[in-house]
């Protein structure tokens, strides 16, 4: 039941996917506001909330990372979902392949925030690869739609 919400329609996967990897953005505040409440922050930080960053604790660096990561992943996932559900609702359902990648990589990318905060390297860095893999085959399935008919 839970699973056919993500996949009612040929275009579901793709515009969960684009709605899901907005919200993780939204999530990545969470630890970075935990790092700034650590750090004493004060309405006169509010100025310039980046200067904090020399105060943040060594897991609210990362904090702070994970969260610009988030907006660059973003601005990568976005078109490729935009494309994907274009080529979905001009060719009907894409493959398999297109609908995991589209959900797994908002789900990667909660795991990548989690394993930067918590420094786990490994963990962190074969989320970030599968996540640009996820991204990567939504280009290839929209464009593979366009270009082939």
């Amino acid at each position: 039941m839970f699973f056919q919400l993500f996949t009612a329609n040929a275009e579901a996967p793709f515009a969960w996917s684009l709605v899901l990897a907005g919200a993780v953005v939204m999530i990545s505040i969470v630890p970075l506001g935990a790092a700034r409440a650590q750090s004493n922050f004060s309405l006169a930080d509010l100025a310039a909330p980046r200067s904090m960053f020399d105060r943040y604790p060594a897991w609210g660096k990362r904090a702070s990372w994970a969260h610009q990561n988030c907006f660059e992943a973003f601005g990568l996932h976005a078109p490729a979902a935009i494309l994907a559900l274009i080529a979905a609702i001009h060719a009907g359902p894409l493959s398999a392949t297109a609908t995991i990648a589209a959900l797994a990589h908002p789900f990667l990318r909660l795991f990548y925030i989690g394993a930067y905060v918590g420094n786990i390297p490994p963990l962190r860095a074969f989320c970030w690869a599968s996540a640009l893999l996820c991204s990567g085959l939504l280009y290839l399935e929209g464009l593979q739609v366009f270009i082939s008919g």
